[in-house]
């Protein structure tokens, strides 16, 4: 492919070093551009981002085509609906609930909040990034520590890092990119014994991906008085990512406080879609039944390379390739396939998101002509 060649060309000219010609930032921007618009035009299979392919259900098209007499309406009055519908379905009181545009939304608001003062949070990497480099970026410390040897979040470090500058404790379980889940009750009694020092966040946006057995969410604990928020989102299972609507789940006070917090919320036709989707179980089950076979396809994938993976609780797998990413990110794109961007400090993993059945047998060919 064009772009390949003129990466590797853009490389050469970096590496020749002051000797040679070299090109002035705005040029390099624009080959970079152009790129950018080839890639686009070349339409390759997107297994990069954790997306649901499977959207939209019949049931929000039928929604879409049939949207338009409430657009001249401003969103506000239509929240309270979709805030029971989802206290309904957590089997919690609406107040605990603030609706956000997407989970970055959500994400954002606390991160701001609990970086007032330059706090500090601490948290493990490689995870999601949204509320740590927010809550960087307005001048909050982050004590960011490794994952364990499994690959999870290495709750000991995380206790014994907090001090009396701390303003938050941030954990996304299951993890991305890993996909790793943490020992329930080991999780429950940390977060207990953490919030009476800090606040604890619980990213909750693979949740409903989660294999194990009636593996319990973190928001009891916000119900029972603890300093825990979760968060959630309706971008995965629910196919709902290019419309961005996501919630939050914490105490009344602090719920509150989020909201007051937020830059915008999002518009009717998001909280239209997200209550059919809510009440579509018949998609939510074929969503998951779809990720699963993604995921054994992929497995056996790897298995027959003979390559090292986490199994995942989530729409995304985690594997070992021994390579360079950026090697093995442009290998990929020369098949058609866009896979997971760099997650240091693992820069020889990379992450496939499940995609289609099509998309994945696709990859499975892939991974065998660039490892087999």
């Amino acid at each position: 492919m064009t772009s390949f060649k003129r990466r590797d060309w853009l490389k050469s000219l970096t590496i020749a070093g002051a000797g040679a010609f070299t090109l002035s930032p705005r040029e390099i921007l624009t080959l970079i551009k152009e790129d950018e618009i080839r890639d686009k035009e070349q339409e390759l299979i997107r297994l990069s981002s954790n997306e649901n392919p499977y959207s939209p259900s019949p049931a929000m098209k039928e929604v879409i085509q049939n949207f338009g007499a409430e657009l001249c309406r401003y969103p506000n009055q239509f929240f309270s609906d979709l805030e029971s519908q989802i206290a309904e379905k957590e089997g919690i009181d609406p107040a605990h609930i603030v609706i956000t545009s997407g989970s970055r939304e959500g994400l954002k608001a606390v991160g701001m909040m609990k970086s007032i003062g330059g706090k500090q949070i601490v948290t493990c990497l490689p995870t999601y990034r949204a509320l740590i480099d927010y809550a960087d970026h307005i001048g909050a410390a982050i004590k960011a520590l490794p994952l364990d040897a499994d690959m999870s979040f290495d709750l000991a470090a995380i206790e014994g890092a907090i001090d009396d500058q701390t303003s938050m404790a941030f954990i996304c379980n299951p993890n991305n990119p890993t996909g790793t889940l943490l020992d329930a009750e080991s999780l429950r009694e940390w977060c207990i014994r953490v919030s009476k020092k800090t606040t604890v966040f619980v990213d909750e946006i693979y949740y409903d991906y989660i294999e194990v057995e009636d593996y319990p969410s973190m928001k009891s604990l916000t119900l029972e008085g603890h300093d825990v928020i979760i968060a959630r989102t309706l971008s995965k299972v629910y196919g709902l990512a290019g419309i961005r609507i996501g919630y939050m789940i914490a105490s009344k006070e602090t719920a509150h406080e989020i909201r007051e917090s937020l830059h915008s919320g999002p518009n009717i036709l998001a909280i239209r879609l997200a209550q059919t989707a809510l009440a579509d179980d018949e998609f939510f089950q074929f969503s998951l039944k779809k990720n699963q076979q993604a995921k054994n396809l992929i497995y056996n994938t790897l298995n027959a390379v003979g390559l090292k993976y986490i199994r995942s609780h989530t729409n995304f797998v985690f594997f070992h390739t021994g390579r360079p990413i950026s090697e093995v990110h442009s290998m990929y794109k020369e098949l058609g396939i866009l896979v997971g961007r760099p997650f240091p400090p693992f820069m020889d993993w990379c992450r496939i998101s499940t995609g289609s059945l099509e998309e994945v047998e696709k990859f499975a060919v892939a991974t065998r002509r660039i490892f087999g």
